[in-house]
């Protein structure tokens, strides 16, 4: 039916490589590129001994725009995924306009020089796709993404408004190393170690990064200490759903980690400015990311699951209501089909579910710049359950968070 381009060879983009190949019948020619093309090929080797479905690979470097359209052109993609680093955002989204493609990421941009995470520069791209007659899905991964299409799903589903919105992410999981992020560990670490933040009564609320926490109860799991941290689907459901009064995300994490961070924070190893290291400049985080775990090199014998959902309270028929809707994914499981860990699968799995509604539904196919949860949740909803993410629900049950009187 369609080709697609994969940009980004990690964790995610294997996983966007590997479901987009057990849906050939939508996604008639992929190819995976990646700054590095070995990467590629061996993502590529995997998928024909798996699933028997050939892809094609190439080099490209995302950071120059005249790279990735020579590339464009030479495929003829209909649609691109990015699922590279989101400092390459903007460079591929200005490929694809010069190009006549369609653009999907998971991760809004970001300035390499400053950890600062905001959709104004995507956003300002609207009426350049609109008047090209391109769409650009943003944030298609599960938070953002999933996260997005619960709760706009709640919203047309349960509830007249909404009020309170509480986005809980835990990762139970063990991979048995002593410290390894489950993503890129540059954007992990700059996205915890910077100041949290949260909405509440029409304005940001700033608080000093991993200050406020407690215990959440997550099915399947049990408790695990939560931590308010700032995530980037809170500005674009603050703007689309104007009746929440307070909006927070929440993510667990084990002490031995806290340890970890703390200890390379206060030794400047998280820092993202350069230093003099024999003459030449290097940025601490960056020689971190080099000597931490790859992220998808964790898939093997991880054990445990993932469970990341929404928790809602507002009124429905002038009734006060609560509802629930989370995922737990199981790290083994994602192993045995997509040879990847959870993280990286509940990230790949939506990436592609947003390009298969994009080149199928009329409804998922708009001209100009979107978020998630702008788009009809119901299908996105239905291929949950069918591609590997089923989600569960609740509907006025006790939530455990604190509200106003």
């Amino acid at each position: 039916m369609s080709k697609v381009l994969i940009i980004g060879a990690g964790g995610v983009g294997s996983v966007v490589a590997h479901k987009c190949a057990l849906n050939s019948h939508v996604f008639t020619s992929i190819m995976l590129a990646s700054r590095t093309k070995a990467k590629c090929d061996k993502i590529a080797g995997e998928i024909k001994e798996m699933h028997g479905v050939d892809i094609e690979t190439a080099q490209v470097d995302a950071d120059i725009v005249a790279e990735t359209v020579m590339l464009i052109k030479r495929f003829q993609p209909k649609l691109l995924i990015n699922v590279a680093l989101p400092y390459q955002d903007l460079t591929i989204m200005e490929a694809c306009l010069a190009t006549g493609v369609h653009y999907l990421d998971t991760a809004n941009y970001e300035p390499k020089d400053v950890a600062k995470f905001e959709y104004s520069w995507q956003w300002a791209y609207q009426q350049r796709f609109k008047e090209a007659g391109l769409m650009a899905l943003l944030g298609c991964g599960f938070d953002p993404g999933v996260t997005q299409v619960f709760t706009s799903y709640a919203n047309k589903h349960y509830f007249d408004e909404m009020h309170y919105l509480d986005i809980i992410d835990c990762n139970a999981g063990d991979h048995g190393k002593a410290f390894a992020t489950n993503f890129n560990p540059e954007i992990n670490i700059r996205e915890i170690t910077q100041p949290g933040r949260y909405w509440e009564n029409g304005e940001w609320i700033e608080i000093e990064a991993m200050s406020i926490h407690k215990p959440i109860e997550y099915p399947g799991i049990g408790p695990k200490e939560s931590y308010v941290l700032y995530h980037e689907e809170l500005e674009s459901l603050v703007k689309n759903f104007p009746t929440l009064k307070r909006a927070r995300f929440w993510m667990t994490f084990g002490q031995a980690y806290i340890t970890h961070l703390n200890v390379l924070e206060n030794v400047g190893m998280t820092s993202i400015h350069p230093i003099k290291f024999k003459g030449m400049d290097i940025i601490p985080l960056e020689f971190l990311k080099a000597v931490l775990p790859a992220p998808d090199s964790l898939g093997e014998n991880y054990s445990g699951q993932t469970s990341i959902g929404c928790q809602i309270k507002g009124t429905k028929d002038g009734e006060e209501t609560t509802y629930y809707v989370w995922n737990n994914c199981d790290h083994a499981e994602c192993y045995k089909e997509v040879h990847a860990q959870a993280v990286s699968y509940t990230t790949g799995v939506p990436a592609m579910i947003g390009a298969m509604l994009m080149l199928t539904n009329e409804e998922w196919m708009k001209p100009g710049v979107w978020n998630c949860e702008e788009l009809n949740p119901d299908p996105f909803m239905a291929h949950l359950n069918t591609q590997g993410l089923p989600w569960n629900e609740r509907i006025n049950i006790p939530l455990p968070h604190e509200y106003p009187a």
